[in-house]
């Protein structure tokens, strides 16, 4: 027969050897896979993808699945969203515009009123039935000042060779679809084109020239792609996005 004290060093013992779950370990959502879909903005080397993919707590995976030169059409039609999908994502992050304006080639352009409003419900749709939640990403604002030293959507853009007669640019037109978008279908929404004109209207043209990719003629400097600074900062404003619209997806983001 067993005594009280021999069945409570026992229950101690079963205690210590099989620990329960914490709480804190749940939220943790350790082996969370996130895939990024987009352009040469988020796409590795170029972009804020791979600076981001840092900021995830340990044991969440991230895919940067971005691709220079696509657009919401293009990144499509040659598979690269079926790649995506493919990996069996929790989260999906979708970002597209740059590539869909005008004068980019018919393989590339979309209507930001119609077909690209329409890709991005597609896209929704099927990261859904996928089993993956999908979130949209505003275009990163290019780096172009006004003679006031602000960003503003009316600024006018380089000719598309870097040349040539300048453009209004015309990724607004993609931004607000891209809102719109995300709330009749509510999903969540990282404005990083809202947020990355407020940052770059706090530091100004001189400081912005850190956020810069490298180009080969020193003369021409590259205002729409990311410096490893440029990368880091802006992963910042995703991560801070996302803490603010998605809070499920936050439990992913390191303390």
């Amino acid at each position: 027969m067993i005594s009280r004290f021999s069945a409570l060093v026992l229950a101690l013992g079963c205690a210590v050897f099989f620990p329960t779950t914490s709480r804190a370990a749940d939220e943790s959502t350790p082996g969370t896979r996130i895939v990024l879909v987009g352009d040469s903005t988020v796409a590795s080397g170029t972009g804020w993808g791979d600076a981001f993919a840092k900021l995830l707590s340990p044991g969440v995976e991230c895919v940067n699945l971005g691709r220079g030169g696509r657009s919401s059409k293009s990144y499509r039609d040659e598979g690269h969203w079926g790649k995506a999908l493919e990996a069996k994502p929790a989260w999906v992050l979708i970002q597209f515009g740059h590539n869909d304006q005008p004068g980019k080639g018919s393989e590339r352009e979309t209507d930001p009123k119609t077909t690209y409003r329409e890709n991005l419900v597609r896209y929704i749709a099927e990261a859904r039935a996928a089993g993956a939640t999908p979130v949209l990403v505003t275009s990163l604002t290019r780096r172009n000042f006004n003679p006031q030293g602000k960003i503003d959507p009316g600024n006018l853009q380089p000719g598309l060779d870097g040349k040539g007669t300048p453009f209004p640019d015309s990724l607004n037109g993609y931004v607000e679809a891209t809102r719109l978008v995300a709330a009749e279908q509510k999903v969540p929404l990282i404005d990083l084109n809202a947020r990355s004109i407020e940052q770059m209207n706090q530091l100004g043209p001189d400081a912005a020239v850190a956020f810069d990719a490298k180009t080969k003629d020193p003369m021409k400097p590259d205002k729409t792609h990311l410096s490893p600074k440029g990368a880091e900062e802006t992963a910042k404003l995703v991560a801070a996005e996302i803490r603010k619209n998605a809070p499920e997806l936050a439990k992913t983001l390191r303390p």
